[in-house]
């Protein structure tokens, strides 16, 4: 597969900014029309001077922790610029389409409506799984990127890989595969498989498992050709100093976002199997996320009368195969027992 041949043409030709840190960073600069003067308070992170455009250090950081290479991993200002990145690089404007499973993360949609692409919808199963096969011959020749994931939102359970494998297979165009909340799941990331599909773009974040909502950092990792369009496209200064020096303190932590995730899991447990004991209850889907998605009687009304309590949840009635459904992230233990508390109050 030609990654370069699925580039908008004037992507391919274009000449990027070049900013003064692409040349230097030491010396005297006197180059970037910074304040020299400094911030107004005293840091010890030159903030005054603009950021290294490429991230070189929490790249390799990130590169080291998911086994792949440097040239492999883009940073950006979460999730969303990746997404919004790949389809400026690879969807024209009022021309070209993408294929979303619903029920799934909205920003999809959202982000093709933006940039003017038509969006096809091929559902989950009731189970919500994949349709390798609607999905394939869902393919029309303007469909540039296909979006799947897993684990999926708000749904929480993971595709089966057979399932991703197949598109990826028979699909010529972007596969990209949002992996959110891979680090709860018991399903291995599709990180590595990046040296087999040059079509694959697997988006990870650090709002989640790590912890770090706040900083907003997302991570696309894929084949070094894509990598180095969406570095082409982005803007030249996407990722601050506060941002990366906090993502960069992080991977000297892990025991403590290992022992969070450890704890979250055992929540995940404690209030799924609280749960499934309530009459008005009527499901509960199984989860490879930090959230459940479950089946409740009066779902809208619950979602109300849990806000009165001071409890706020996701009513995510509206999706398909969702109907009567609220997504319930999984808090501290006094967070979940003032859930479980407000259910009582209400019922």
């Amino acid at each position: 597969m030609k990654i370069e041949a699925l580039v908008r043409e004037n992507i391919r030709n274009l000449k990027p900014y070049r900013s003064a840190r692409d040349d230097f960073d030491r010396g005297i600069l006197l180059d970037a029309n910074e304040n020299s003067m400094g911030a107004p308070y005293q840091d010890d992170l030159e903030l005054n001077r603009y950021p290294m455009p490429y991230q070189e250090e929490l790249r390799e950081k990130i590169a080291i922790f998911r086994e792949v290479e440097k040239q492999n991993v883009f940073v950006g200002v979460g999730s969303d610029e990746a997404i919004d990145l790949l389809f400026r690089i690879f969807c024209n404007p009022g021309k070209d389409r993408v294929i979303v499973n619903p029920p799934t993360y909205g920003m999809y949609k959202v982000s093709a409506n933006i940039n003017d692409i038509q969006v096809d919808e091929v559902l989950l199963t009731e189970g919500f799984q994949l349709q390798p096969q609607k999905i394939l011959e869902a393919v029309q020749p303007e469909t540039k990127i296909i979006f799947i994931c897993s684990p999926n939102n708000p749904t929480a359970n993971s595709m089966n890989i057979e399932d991703v494998v197949k598109v990826l297979e028979g699909f010529d165009g972007i596969v990209v595969v949002d992996e959110a909340y891979i680090d709860f799941s018991g399903q291995e990331s599709l990180a590595k498989s990046i040296e087999n599909f040059p079509n694959l773009v697997v988006l990870q974040t650090m709002s989640k498992s790590f912890g770090l909502a706040g900083i907003r950092l997302g991570i696309a990792l894929a084949n070094p050709e894509v990598i180095s369009y969406m570095m082409k496209v982005k803007a030249p200064y996407n990722v601050n100093k506060l941002t990366s020096k906090v993502a960069i303190q992080s991977f000297s932590m892990l025991e403590n976002i290992t022992s969070n995730i450890k704890s979250i899991l055992e929540e995940r447990q404690r209030v799924i199997s609280k749960l499934v004991t309530y009459e008005s209850v009527d499901y509960v889907y199984p989860t490879d996320a930090n959230f459940i998605l479950f089946k409740i009687k009066n779902a809208m009304d619950v979602y109300k009368k849990l806000a009165e309590e001071g409890v706020i949840v996701r009513y995510r009635g509206n999706e398909p195969h969702c109907e009567d459904c609220l997504r319930l992230t999984i808090g501290t233990q006094s967070e979940n027992d003032r859930f479980f508390e407000a259910l009582e109050n209400i019922r």
